[in-house]
């Protein structure tokens, strides 16, 4: 399959998907922590519509559309019009990739954007293979939920407590490899 993960520069789920045998690709703004062979530093609106593709996923950025950031950018917050804005450029986004792509997601954690998409279904690292909490959303187009593939005990908020760090945003937002591998397992079938 030829798949785009979308606002991914760690290429843990590119990764997973090249592992399997998938001519995958990343795509963000910033230059990849893999191989930059298969990587678009580039605007992904631009990337997405430059090609038919087999499976887009995608991972817009959370800052503004996290409901963990209502007191900055909830209604009457300062910094409302930011997430108004984060919101539509997703609802952009979503849109422009179900036009080059027949299976699409969209992830991000609880968030403001998922009122705004269909078929949204959660996901918990702990469901595949690692013991913590984070709760994590995927807006679907003609995909199937993911099924829990390796349950194992444990509920560490190792991703809550992370400390302040010019890593942070980084390392909160990379995709845990026992939920790429159950993506590539579930979704990277033609």
């Amino acid at each position: 399959m030829r798949v785009l993960i979308g606002c991914e520069e760690s290429q843990v789920l590119c990764g997973a998907f090249r592992e399997a045998g998938h001519e995958a690709y990343s795509c963000d703004l910033l230059p990849t922590r893999g191989n930059a062979e298969w990587h678009y530093q580039d605007d992904v609106m631009k990337v997405v519509g430059s090609s038919q593709w087999d499976l887009i996923i995608l991972h817009p950025d959370c800052t503004a559309m996290a409901v963990s950031g209502n007191r900055w950018y909830g209604n009457g917050m300062p910094m409302n019009d930011k997430r108004l804005e984060q919101v539509q450029w997703t609802k952009d986004l979503w849109e422009l990739a179900k036009k080059h792509s027949d299976k699409v997601a969209l992830e991000n954690p609880v968030s403001v954007i998922f009122s705004h998409l269909p078929n949204v279904h959660y996901v918990q690292p702990w469901e595949h293979g690692h013991g913590e909490t984070k709760r994590t959303g995927f807006a679907l187009h003609n995909l199937p939920p993911l099924v829990p593939s390796n349950i194992v005990e444990g509920r560490e908020q190792r991703i809550w407590k992370m400390g302040p760090s010019p890593t942070r945003k980084r390392d909160r937002s990379k995709t845990f490899k026992g939920i790429a591998k159950a993506i590539v397992d579930q979704w990277g079938v033609s």
